[in-house]
């Protein structure tokens, strides 16, 4: 009988069934008419500018605005990060952030190659307001917008576009009488323009406000602008996004003096591909947030970005290197946790619990480990690539001993990874299976996970405990024909009883040693390796008996092999014995 002939059963489809949902409320965003596109064909090659903006939007996200002594911390951390600029405040709109941008130029606390920015809404007093908070400030920027989508123009403002591109132009004029009056020379001043909710704007409106504000910034030779051309909320998929940016910065003029920048939500979810996408787009700067803290469902998330131009060889030009102190410093200041599974940075996304997974990771690291020695490279300098897991843990500052954790998903696998990093037991595959059955009526009986320290103290509850045959010592001595006698004291139920055994090495000399008492044991497979190195080198035994049907397996550990493979044996005899 061929595959065709043969009969099946006939599967029905599942059909979803409408939800009842008022989705007539909502229309499609409408895409961008861009055919020759070019976007999709490019790859990033380097790290894009970056802007932190969690002293400014991040912190007015916050339930409780960060204090001072936060927001230094926060400042510090970015800095000691690598960001070198950096949007520390609104002064306008509070006393307190007014105060700590000048606490921050007063105190001289930031460093001469770290240019940082404030924002401002486009009227004359604000502006002004803005611009005093710099007052000797070596670099810094001012960041103006106003909100120009039609939705805006329409309810919010009740303002025609003409009206909205004059809010605009004006406070550019506004941002430079200001500059002049109050910085004079004495500041590296710089300024940045947004076009706010500009996903939602007309591409020729935002282009034409876009024009009229450089009219009056005249940007050239070392008198660059910032653009920052806002997804403030998500509405499209990234793609479309891509398609604005590009078709922006086709028809931008004087763009060589341009920097383009990007400001992503996280409205869908998908930020991170948002400003991805922008920048092979066009876009030069992204603005964003650590782990996307920012209103409604965040920023984009400055880490992931980071990380994730790392994790293709790329160099981010920020220090990721010590993770877990960045994310403590960001969750004290946000007073927001950071999700376990966020990536690269949560607790958990670098730790396997399921079984299929664990195996294949430290199979993934034994061979890596082989290929680094045979190439005479370091392991930490050798080409990753470990199943599951997209970057070196040690490379972002965590350690391999969380990396795989065991509950009652785990398998034979994450087991014998946790006795092998924890204490250079590396287990033979069918001993593997035997210890792991241990734990799972452990993770069945309790739940939850079972720790390093709990899964140690199973092995030696099984597999290391005395029992009732211990030994005592022993002697061997090779006879004819290559024959070993052996000559042992054991302790028999407490009692010393001397037994005597030939065989053709130590392991069968023991084996026959011990029939002469009533146990019969026959030796299965047997490995051993060395636990530690130098001249009191500890070695580890496994061995693989059957004792009347019942296969068990036994450990030994000793300086000597020898007596590590007699103890082996015995623990499979105790094992036996206890039922």
């Amino acid at each position: 009988m061929t595959q065709q002939d043969r009969a099946y059963p006939s599967v029905a489809p599942v059909h979803q069934q409408p939800s009842g949902m008022p989705c007539h409320r909502y229309t499609p965003f409408k895409p961008v008419d861009l055919p020759d596109r070019t976007w999709p064909n490019k790859v990033m090659t380097q790290a894009p500018r970056w802007l932190s903006t969690d002293l400014r939007d991040g912190n007015q996200a916050l339930i409780d605005p960060m204090s001072p002594t936060r927001k230094r911390a926060m400042f510090d951390l970015l800095v000691k990060m690598g960001y070198k600029e950096i949007e520390v405040g609104f002064p306008s709109a509070s006393q307190t952030d007014f105060d700590f941008v000048r606490e921050l130029i007063e105190g001289d606390k930031i460093p001469q190659d770290v240019r940082i920015s404030v924002l401002t809404q486009a009227r004359e007093d604000l502006i002004e307001r803005t611009v005093q908070s710099l007052a000797g400030a070596q670099r810094a920027t001012v960041h103006m917008y106003n909100a120009i989508a039609p939705t805006f123009r329409r309810v919010v403002f009740r303002n025609s576009r003409e009206e909205t591109k004059a809010l605009a132009v004006d406070g550019t004029r506004h941002v430079m009488h200001y500059a002049e009056k109050i910085l004079g020379g004495t500041t590296d001043f710089g300024y940045e323009y947004s076009p706010e909710i500009f996903m939602d704007t007309e591409l020729d409106f935002a282009l034409e406000t876009c024009e009229a504000v450089m009219d009056v910034w005249q940007p050239g030779p070392d008198r660059e602008i910032i653009l920052n051309l806002p997804c403030t909320v998500e509405r499209s998929t990234p793609n479309v996004y891509a398609d604005q940016i590009e078709w922006m910065s086709r028809h931008l003029s004087r763009r060589e003096h341009i920097c383009l920048s990007v400001h992503t939500h996280n409205d869908r979810g998908t930020a991170v591909a948002d400003a991805e996408l922008a920048v092979l787009a066009g876009a030069n700067r992204v603005e964003g947030c650590l782990f996307g803290n920012g209103e409604r469902t965040g920023n984009v998330d400055l880490v992931t970005l980071g990380l994730n131009l790392f994790s293709q060889g790329i160099d981010p030009m920020i220090d990721f290197s010590d993770i877990d102190e960045i994310r403590r410093t960001t969750e004290y200041v946000n007073q927001l946790p950071v999700h376990p599974r966020h990536p690269y940075g949560g607790e958990l996304v670098y730790t396997a619990f399921s079984g299929s997974h664990q195996d294949a990771i430290k199979k993934g690291f034994e061979a890596l480990e082989d290929e680094a020695a045979q190439a005479g490279v370091a392991f930490g300098e050798y080409a990753w690539d470990v199943p599951y897991l997209a970057i070196d843990p040690h490379d972002v500052g965590r350690s391999y001993e969380a990396v795989i954790r065991v509950n009652s998903q785990s398998g034979k696998g994450g087991i014998a990874y946790v006795m092998k990093t924890g204490h250079s037991l590396d287990l033979p595959r069918r001993l593997q299976i035997e210890f792991s059955r241990v734990i799972q009526v452990r993770t069945d009986e309790e739940g939850g996970e079972v720790t390093p320290a709990e899964i140690w103290d199973a092995f030696t509850t099984a597999y290391l405990t005395p029992g009732d045959v211990e030994l005592v010592g022993h002697q061997t001595s090779s006879v004819v024909d290559g024959k070993h006698k052996l000559a042992a004291e054991l302790s028999v139920a407490g009692r010393a009883q001397d037994v005597e055994g030939t065989g053709n090495g130590p392991i069968s000399a023991f084996c026959s040693a011990l029939a002469s008492v009533g146990i019969n044991v026959r030796v299965l497979d047997y490995a051993e390796h060395a636990l530690t190195e130098g001249t009191d080198a500890q070695a580890a035994s496994y061995v693989e008996v059957d004792m009347g049907g019942r296969v068990l397996w036994g450990v030994g550990i000793d300086t000597n092999t020898a007596t590590a493979s007699m103890r082996a044996i015995l623990s499979a005899v105790n094992r036996s014995r206890r039922g």
